[in-house]
C-alpha cells in the first residue's frame, strides 16, 4: 500500500497507514459505482481527467490512495461532487468523527491535508472540511465544477487566498472569505508554523449519490 509522503511541517494524521488504506478502499468502492451509474469507463475518465491510466486503475482497484489533485480531476471528469468520493456514508442519526481516527486526504507532497467532516448527502450539496497547510506552502487548485463556491474561516495562522486574477486576500485567525471556486485558485500559508482553516464547499446542484 502506498503511503502519502508528507513534510515535517504538516500536521499528519496519527495513523498514516490506516488512513491511506481506508481512503483507498472508500474511493475504489465509490468510483466503481459512480462510473457505472454515469455510464463511463475508466479509459474515458482517464482521458477527461488527465490522470494517467495506470494511476487511475490502481486507484479504482484500491491499491493506491489518491491525492487531492487526483480526486478533484476524477470528480470533475465524472460530473459528481468531490464529497461523493470521500465523505462518510450517508446515514440517519448521529455520526461521530473522532480526531484520533481521521480520514485525511493529502496533496502529493503531504503539505496540504484535508479532513472531511460530513456525511455525503446528495440532496444537500454542501461539504465541510478541516484543512491544514505546512509552513510557507503554496497549494494551487484547479477550477471546480461550474457554480461551486467556497467559504472558509481561518482557525490558526495567516493564510493568503488568490482567486483567478483577483487581488490576493490575506486572512488571519478568525477572518473568513467567500468566493466562487469554478476558476483556478490557491492557498498559501504565510507563516513558519502550520496553519489551518475550516472550509465549506457548496455546489449549484448535486445529481450523483453514492452508498457504502
Amino acid at each position: 500500500m502506498n503511503r502519502t509522503p508528507r513534510s515535517p511541517g504538516a500536521a499528519p494524521p496519527r495513523n498514516d497507514a490506516d488512513n491511506s488504506e481506508r481512503l483507498a478502499e472508500t474511493v475504489a468502492r465509490r468510483l466503481e459505482r459512480l462510473i457505472t451509474r454515469k455510464g463511463r469507463t475508466l479509459e474515458r475518465v482517464a482521458e477527461l481527467s488527465g490522470v494517467e491510466m495506470d494511476e487511475l486503475r490502481a486507484i479504482a482497484e484500491g491499491s493506491k490512495a489518491p491525492t487531492i489533485a487526483h480526486l478533484w480531476r476524477v470528480a470533475n471528469a465524472i460530473g459528481v461532487p468531490f464529497g461523493s468520493l470521500v465523505a462518510a456514508r450517508e446515514r440517519s442519526g448521529v455520526l461521530v468523527m473522532r480526531k484520533t481516527s481521521p480520514r485525511v486526504i493529502g496533496s502529493r507532497d503531504g503539505n496540504f491535508l484535508s479532513r472531511p467532516l460530513f456525511p455525503y448527502d446528495s440532496a444537500r450539496p454542501v461539504e465541510f472540511y478541516e484543512v491544514t497547510i505546512a509552513p510557507l506552502h503554496l497549494e494551487r487548485a484547479e477550477a471546480h465544477a461550474p457554480g461551486a463556491k467556497e467559504t472558509l474561516v481561518v482557525a490558526k495562522g495567516e493564510v493568503e487566498i488568490v482567486v483567478s486574477r483577483e487581488p490576493a486576500v490575506r486572512l488571519e485567525a478568525g477572518d473568513a472569505v467567500d468566493f466562487l471556486a469554478d476558476v483556478p485558485h490557491s492557498y498559501r500559508n504565510l507563516g513558519d508554523t502550520p496553519a489551518s482553516f475550516f472550509l465549506v464547499m457548496s455546489y449549484a446542484s448535486a445529481e450523483a449519490s453514492a452508498d457504502g
